[in-house]
């Protein structure tokens, strides 16, 4: 099983992204997915983005 945890784009820079999942912020490998940018919302495994996501689904 996987546990995947949403999460905000705050900041984008060669391939990492700083992120906000609910107060907590981490910094990410953002490499897997193209088209990223602050504000974007992807879901995050193992520091990892694995797919970006609408904010809806962030609830």
């Amino acid at each position: 099983m996987c546990v995947g945890l949403p999460a905000k784009i705050l900041t984008m820079k060669d391939g990492m992204a700083v992120v906000d999942a609910h107060g907590a912020k981490r910094e990410i490998s953002a490499e897997l997915i193209d088209d990223l940018e602050p504000g974007d919302y992807v879901m995050v495994h193992a520091g990892i983005a694995i797919a970006k996501i609408t904010e809806e689904e962030d609830d």
